[in-house]
């Protein structure tokens, strides 16, 4: 729907689709859908939920077994976002590197985006 031809609307680095497709085939889905939604402090929170089938209306992103779905309004907020997995001493979870945010948290759990 916002992307650009030829190019996948986000990326995924080897270790993000390497968990990705691990937690499909855990969970059976088909894949994950990414999208965004007002919370947090900085006023939007990233989502992840499992999905059993494709929306026509999703931007789709497969890589090395990985499937994402980027819901539709969240697909002009992720446009050009890399999406990691980070295993630390401390936590595990996904990253986003997203040029469209302006701000983040402390804790790292929500965002602002850049005015248009």
């Amino acid at each position: 729907m916002f992307g650009i031809p030829g190019k996948a609307a986000v990326t995924l680095t080897p270790a993000a689709a390497k968990q990705i497709a691990r937690l499909m085939e855990k969970q059976s889905s088909t894949g994950l859908r990414i999208g965004v939604k007002k919370g947090g402090c900085a006023g939007m929170e990233y989502t992840m939920d499992y999905v059993s089938e494709v929306n026509p209306m999703d931007e789709t992103v497969e890589q090395d077994g990985a499937r994402v779905m980027i819901a539709p309004m969240a697909q002009m907020f992720l446009i050009g976002t890399e999406i990691d997995y980070e295993t630390t001493l401390l936590e595990a979870g996904f990253k986003f590197r997203n040029p469209n945010v302006a701000e983040a948290c402390g804790c790292g759990e929500s965002i602002k985006f850049k005015d248009a």
